[in-house]
């Protein structure tokens, strides 16, 4: 199932895509029992698929993407977090940080897990029966604010408001059986930076959930973002940032597209 979450006169709903197009509402709850409907419906404006409880990230988890920023390739995968308030829409704008001001913003595309059932301590082998579905994902990053002036934290140059798009769908893991064979790709003003397959992941999707609920509860409603691949703008000679006026777009095979313009912050 193709799973959208628009916004409709009474709040936020969500509804499922069909082959021809249209919409039908859900009912129920998305992290328990609910079903397609019959009831058609003319989708809203487009949500992020899910508002987070909270947002995993791992780094470089993408053996050609490690390469080209020269770092070893890590025995653990490696990870940070997000705050959930750093989600954006699709379609909304992605802001270049005024306030705390960053010249390096960056782009990664990512592939997003979304957890479906509470767990701990998950076998890799029963990994994926706890996940709900998968989206694309931007793992929108402050350079600066990463590398600079951190202190060794990656948290604040990934998690500035707007920093994580989210969308435009959420497919259900049984039409995703493999998440580890998906062409993903950013386009920048229509220019590809980023073109690999997630076959290239250091750690794969069940991997991944294993070591993430290791001694750790996986809340429903937990999105891991899964890392990025070569070609992100840091690695470009010269350095690619984005700025405003930009359009950046995340295709993910099998998923869809996830657009975002870019603008400076309102301050």
């Amino acid at each position: 199932m193709k799973i959208i979450r628009h916004l409709t006169p009474g709040g936020p709903a969500y509804a499922a895509l069909q082959p021809d197009g249209s919409a039908r509402a859900i009912e129920g709850d998305i992290f328990g029992d609910h079903r397609a409907t019959t009831n058609a419906v003319k989708p809203g404006k487009l949500l992020s698929p899910v508002q987070p409880v909270s947002i995993l990230c791992i780094g470089l988890n993408y053996r050609q993407h490690a390469a080209e920023t020269g770092a070893k390739i890590p025995i653990w995968p490696v990870l940070f977090m997000k705050n959930p308030g750093a989600v954006q829409h699709p379609g909304d704008p992605i802001e270049l940080p005024q306030k705390l001001a960053s010249t390096q913003v960056d782009y990664e595309c990512e592939l997003a897990i979304v957890i479906g059932r509470r767990c701990k301590n998950v076998s890799k082998a029963d990994a994926l029966n706890h996940v709900l579905g998968y989206t694309c994902a931007n793992d929108v990053s402050a350079r600066d604010w990463q590398k600079d002036f951190g202190g060794s934290q990656w948290s604040r140059g990934k998690t500035f408001d707007t920093f994580c798009p989210l969308g435009p769908v959420l497919v259900t893991r049984d039409e995703l059986p493999y998440p580890n064979a998906l062409k993903i790709k950013t386009l920048l003003n229509g220019q590809v930076m980023q073109d690999s397959s997630t076959a290239d992941m250091i750690f794969d999707v069940p991997t991944l959930i294993e070591f993430l609920s290791g001694s750790t509860t996986l809340l429903p409603g937990t999105v891991i973002l899964t890392g990025t691949p070569q070609g992100v703008g840091m690695a470009r000679k010269p350095p690619v940032w984005l700025k405003a006026g930009d359009t950046v777009s995340i295709e993910i095979e099998k998923i869809g597209t996830l657009t975002n313009p870019v603008v400076n912050e309102p301050v």
